[in-house]
């Protein structure tokens, strides 16, 4: 609020109550300190925002909220008074010292069993207490339960109710939502009239979960997105999350989380008998609990899904004040069963997998089968139950039909090469070697293949269809913030190209760009990735959480026309520019779904022979990008990321095995100082920080105006080591504005590491025309350089007493190769250890330990390998 508006309401309130300060704000109300005059005591005062109170009316509102001032309870935060002076519409209530649940889950993200099933059983009573009195709250969620002295108290009991009423229900009209959409129950998030107490039992079986697990059951990338998660999607149950529940505590979660009301508790103390209950069970819950591992497709039959959704999306719609959608066609979804002999190849792979006919009826994939390290590609009619292999396109990857259907380009090949092949059988015919790199291919109908060209700049190319030398189609805008373009998809009539544009950023920064073939410029469309059009006059790409979103696109135009609604969820994202979305002109969806990366794990030590060891079993979290050990072993610091993709920064205790603190809320790549005290980590905002480890003190900015990836220090602590736009560079560290830069040339260059002495860079480039590992002079790189590996490698780590290097090729293979230092730096044959694409996440790779016998790796939770990614086909889509 203005200080204007803050000198109105002391004037309205100061007869009752001395404003101190502004504690906080939210959707509805403010709430500011305030001192009680009449019985001199510190109390907090909640001031509806103006527009609500407007819409509400003072009489009315404090008729029906006088209804919750009766209930005294020790769970519950009891209202003082309420009423309309000035304008305002308030109410009071006790100050209570702490903080609130949610403060405390930000800070601690998961709790211990104990806490999490004595805080939801001590809220229940206060629910159960107020139930008995017919009052129900509508909004429990962790910003209303303040802990005091470890003890929940619950806020604003009644209040949505009152403004419910107060509103004459026309709360949705107004275009103000009731509820917090992550914790809401399906009947609130479908604006049902009739909400019972089961509805907070699905508010606290929410929160419960979110203490258990780090997230609330349904998480998305906007209101409606989650409202129809709510709506179609059963919970994972907890114990994929977070193995270590008790049976019965994931039983009662389980059935708290029930679609129907009726299928929930029948009260809150039932809930809570059941939590405190170690025989408890349901036939539902030991149904999940079982096959945990089901696919989503698994769970829902496809008419269901379909229904589902087009439901969730109309009544989204009505929760957000949209007007409902005409119905949608009839759509069918289903998953496509691959053999272990014609299976899709990992999610590891490097490229782009999937493509289908511009009619829909053939899909072509890039398999593995039975040979893990041979990929080639495999076509597989929709009505047919087996796949054929392609003969002489081993190795390829990024399959594109052409506009007739007759013929696949790829990529295949070292140098890596452009190449097409006949769907009926035929000899593969290579089009250009020169200038091709990894990020997709797209063939468009103006006579042209689009790909993702290996140039100075990072940008698009094309080759003509009959072979010949690339030409530049595309740059990125430097000035824009942007690093490279890749994913390319054609539009019809030779109109134009769409596109990702990366800020090298992470997967989160991707915006879809669509290059006018008229006038040779690009512009940005919207936040995401991998976009296509159909010819139904849409346009649809991928967000960072794995949704997938629609909306109609004027061809001509270039530009969106209309809202964007969610169409698929759980697309696989594998990294940059990796991801698998195929759309037909037909109107024939093809996607790979997987994990994204965001499911929890636990850390792991890995031997030199690949067995397994778990660092703490009861702390799991969806790592993302490098881990870094300190320099005494003792602790780790590393990334988490966050519901909204974000990366969190925390320190870990390894020996002995300690509790984890979080020191940025955002930051990625976090890496020590040599002296064990600091750690330092990139942003998102293109900054670099550092803060002490303990978190004493919180981090600071000692750089800025970079995307400064997998930054790492030289042992004297001198200088700073870092990638940027597909160069190396270094920083010193005692304020020397100076960059220098290590490596720039057209190949891409990464994850820099210095030797133990201090004197030998290693990092990954694939000047060679794959990723392979490199060594050079620090900080003298200029001087020489010499290719250590042959076969991959994607990124190193050296070994502390500096006599090995440590490296995994693009197959996730951990490998060592014997080095020297001294007097110049020499290596020998590499060894390979142990295949490691079980032990992996995106961008987490490994770390070493400081003896050099274990790697510090993650694996899912409960050590079950996580099921590959599967093809979904959705026809008719639009």
């Amino acid at each position: 609020m203005s200080e204007q508006v803050i000198a109105q309401l002391r004037a309205a309130l100061g007869a009752s109550y001395t404003i101190v300060r502004e504690l906080g704000a939210g959707g509805m109300a403010t709430v500011y300190l305030a001192r009680d005059r009449k019985h001199e005591r510190d109390v907090a005062v909640k001031v509806l925002k103006p527009e609500l109170a407007a819409v509400l009316g003072a009489e009315r509102f404090v008729v029906e909220i006088r209804t919750t001032a009766a209930l005294q309870h020790p769970h519950i935060l009891p209202l003082f008074d309420s009423g309309e002076a000035g304008g305002f519409l308030y109410y009071v209530m006790p100050f209570v010292e702490g903080e609130t649940l949610r403060a405390k889950l930000d800070r601690e993200t998961q709790f211990g069993i104990e806490e999490a099933v004595r805080i939801t059983r001590e809220v229940a009573d206060a629910l159960d207490y107020a139930h008995r009195h017919g009052v129900i709250h509508r909004d429990i969620k962790p910003e209303n339960i303040l802990l005091h002295d470890g003890r929940p108290m619950v806020a604003d009991f009644g209040i949505a109710l009152a403004l419910s009423a107060a509103a004459g229900g026309r709360m949705t009209e107004t275009g103000l939502s009731l509820g917090t959409p992550h914790y809401m129950s399906p009947e609130q998030a479908t604006a049902e009239k009739e909400i019972t107490a089961r509805a907070d039992i699905y508010s606290l079986g929410s929160m419960l979960y979110e203490m258990l697990t780090g997230n609330p059951p349904h998480t998305g990338a906007s209101a409606q997105q989650i409202i129809m998660k709510i709506i179609v999607e059963p919970a994972e149950p907890v114990t994929k999350f977070r193995r270590s529940v008790p049976p019965n505590v994931a039983a009662a979660v389980a059935k708290s989380l029930e679609k129907v009301p009726a299928d929930r508790f029948e009260s809150a103390k039932a809930f809570s008998d059941a939590l405190a209950n170690p025989a408890f069970t349901t036939m539902s819950a030991t149904g999940v609990l079982a096959g945990s591992s089901l696919r989503r497709g698994d769970r829902i039959p496809a008419s269901v899904w379909v229904v589902g959704a087009v439901a969730a999306l109309s009544l989204a719609a009505a929760v957000m004040g949209w007007r409902r959608p005409s119905p949608a066609a009839a759509v069918a979804r289903f998953s496509i069963a691959l053999p272990d002999s014609q299976a899709l190849a990992p999610a590891s792979l490097n490229g782009n997998r999937i493509t289908i006919s511009p009619d829909g009826r053939l899909i072509a994939y890039v398999g593995s089968g039975s040979a893990p390290g041979l990929t080639r590609l495999w076509l597989r009619a929709v009505d047919q139950l087996h796949a054929t292999p392609l003969a002489g396109t081993e190795g390829a990857i990024n399959p594109s039909f052409s506009p007739d259907g007759r013929h696949v380009a790829f990529v295949a090949g070292s140098p890596r090469a452009l190449k097409t092949v006949p769907v009926n059988g035929g000899p593969v015919v290579t089009l250009t070697d020169s200038l091709v790199d990894l990020g997709g291919v797209a063939w468009a109908d103006d006579g042209y293949i689009y790909i993702d060209g290996h140039l100075a700049g990072d940008g698009l190319a094309r080759v003509r269809e009959t072979g010949g030398s690339p030409e530049v189609a595309s740059m990125p805008d430097s000035a824009r913030g942007e690093s490279w373009h890749a994913a390319p998809s054609a539009l019809p009539h030779g109109r134009g190209v769409l596109f990702s544009i990366a800020h090298r950023r992470g997967l989160v920064d991707f915006d879809v760009g669509v290059l006018d073939l008229k006038s040779g410029r690009h512009k940005v469309l919207v936040r995401g990735a991998f976009a296509h059009y159909a010819a139904s006059g849409h346009l649809i790409w991928v967000m960072p959480n794995g949704m997938m979103m629609a909306a109609p696109f004027d061809v001509d135009r270039l530009a969106l026309t209309g809202k964007a609604v969610p169409v698929a969820d759980g697309v696989a994202l594998r990294g940059l520019s990796r991801g698998d979305v195929a759309l037909s002109a037909s109107g024939t969806l093809l996607y790979a779904a997987g994990p994204n990366g965001s499911r929890a794990r636990e850390l792991v030590w890995v031997s030199r022979d690949g067995a397994v060891t778990p660092v703490d079993s009861q702390w799991s979290a969806a790592f993302a990008g490098r881990t870094s050990i300190s320099p005494d072993g003792r602790s780790v610091a590393l990334s988490v990321r966050g519901p909204s993709g974000s990366g969190q920064v925390w320190v870990k205790r390894l020996q002995p095995v300690g509790a984890a603190r979080k020191l940025g809320d955002s930051g990625l790549y976090p890496t020590w100082s040599p002296d064990g005290r600091s750690v330092l980590f990139a942003t998102r905002r293109e900054e670099l920080m550092v803060g002490p480890a303990d978190g004493s003190v919180l981090p600071k900015v000692i750089r800025a105006g970079r995307a400064f990836a997998t930054p790492e220090y030289s042992p004297d602590g001198k200088w700073i080591v870092y990638s940027y736009a597909s160069d190396i560079f270094a920083i010193h560290t005692d304020g020397d504005t100076t960059i220098r830069t290590l490596v720039a040339n057209p190949a891409v260059s990464v994850r820099p590491t210095i030797s133990p002495d201090g004197h030998w860079l290693a990092y990954a480039s694939d000047a060679s025309g794959r990723l392979e590992i490199y060594v050079r002079p620090f900080p003298d790189a200029q001087l020489a350089n010499q290719q250590v590996t042959t076969s991959g490698g994607v990124a190193a780590r050296w070994s502390r007493d500096g006599r090995e290097l440590f490296f995994m090729n693009e197959n996730f293979e951990m490998f060592t190769v014997p080095v020297t230092l001294k007097p110049t730096f020499g290596f020998g044959v590499a060894r390979r250890l142990f295949g490691a694409a079980y032990f992996t996440s995106p961008g987490a790779l490994f770390e070493v330990s400081p003896d050099g016998q274990r790697f510090l790796m993650s694996r899912p939770v409960g050590g079950a390998a996580e099921r590959p990614d599967e093809l979904i086909i959705v026809q008719n889509v639009f």
